[in-house]
């Protein structure tokens, strides 16, 4: 959910919706990519040894790995991915960046190699992203992509400074979001029917957005209201279980034990996604 105004990194997707109304046809097919990868892996096993426990295999921004005082690493136990696993004595594939969209969740399915060696295990797979979606950018995207690789040093820092300065105030106006509604759906259904080709029992599990009380984006969540509509809509297209973050969370964001960046959350609210994840995935095996 968080991207590089508070963080320093980015997700990769433009602010308007004109330019992404359709997923983009020129990526390769997932169910190709994976499919591929599975035969191959099939026809020359790897030397070495794999686990035979299921796995849960999570797409996810960085809500899924920062606790309270920041960015923690992938096997940590306390983060709810993690206690999923422990609670359902499963392996845990935990793919995922600071401010990943449900566009950025597709790119992974498709470029990482990762996924390709979890889908054929995977008990479950959850898309953990869409909160970034929902957030207001005022300012393009491909800007705050683009300063990382400003020179010299001394500009970067100006120009980022600049970004920072302006990303709260003009957020305010809360639009345009990060990822119009509809085609945070679209890329969530392209990554579903891609797995449904490979794995028609694989069960697929995704989220309602978060909530924040982030000065970095002005206090303002207009946009999550409409994406919680839509994801409603597709949920009730294609049987795919929703787990509502922003349900989980909203007592520990705004109890004060939280990530004092206000939109990370503490033990707390990990605690309560993995409860809440942990009911679900049970419903759906």
């Amino acid at each position: 959910m968080l991207d590089d105004t508070v963080a320093g990194s980015a997700s990769g997707d433009e602010s308007t919706a004109t330019v992404d109304s359709v997923v983009d046809d020129s990526e390769p097919a997932l169910e190709s990519v994976i499919g591929d990868a599975v035969s191959a892996a099939a026809a020359e096993p790897a030397s070495t040894e794999v686990s035979d426990r299921p796995v849960l295999l999570v797409i996810a921004d960085s809500l899924s790995y920062f606790g309270p005082k920041g960015g923690l690493p992938a096997d940590h136990p306390k983060i709810w991915p993690n206690l999923v696993g422990a609670e359902l004595d499963w392996d845990v594939e935990l793919i995922g960046r600071i401010g990943w969209t449900c566009r950025d969740a597709y790119w992974a399915l498709i470029g990482d190699p990762r996924v390709w060696a979890a889908v054929p295990r995977a008990a479950a797979v959850v898309f953990a992203v869409g909160g970034m979606d929902t957030l207001p950018s005022p300012l393009p995207t491909a800007l705050r992509e683009l300063i990382r690789y400003v020179r010299p040093p001394m500009l970067r820092r100006g120009v980022r400074g600049t970004y920072n300065w302006l990303q709260p105030k003009l957020s305010k106006l809360g639009r345009p979001v990060a990822l119009p509604p509809k085609v945070s759906v679209d890329y969530l259904e392209q990554s579903r029917e891609a797995l449904v080709q490979l794995r028609p029992d694989l069960p697929v599990v995704a989220v309602l957005p978060s909530v924040h009380n982030c000065a970095a984006y002005g206090h303002v969540h207009s946009g999550r209201e409409r994406a919680v509509e839509a994801l409603r809509a597709w949920s009730a297209e294609t049987s795919v279980p929703l787990v509502d973050l922003g349900e989980a969370v909203r007592e520990d964001i705004f109890s004060g034990d939280a990530n004092p960046d206000g939109i990370h959350w503490g033990w707390a609210g990990h605690t309560a996604v993995a409860n809440a994840m942990v009911k679900t995935l049970q419903e759906v095996r």
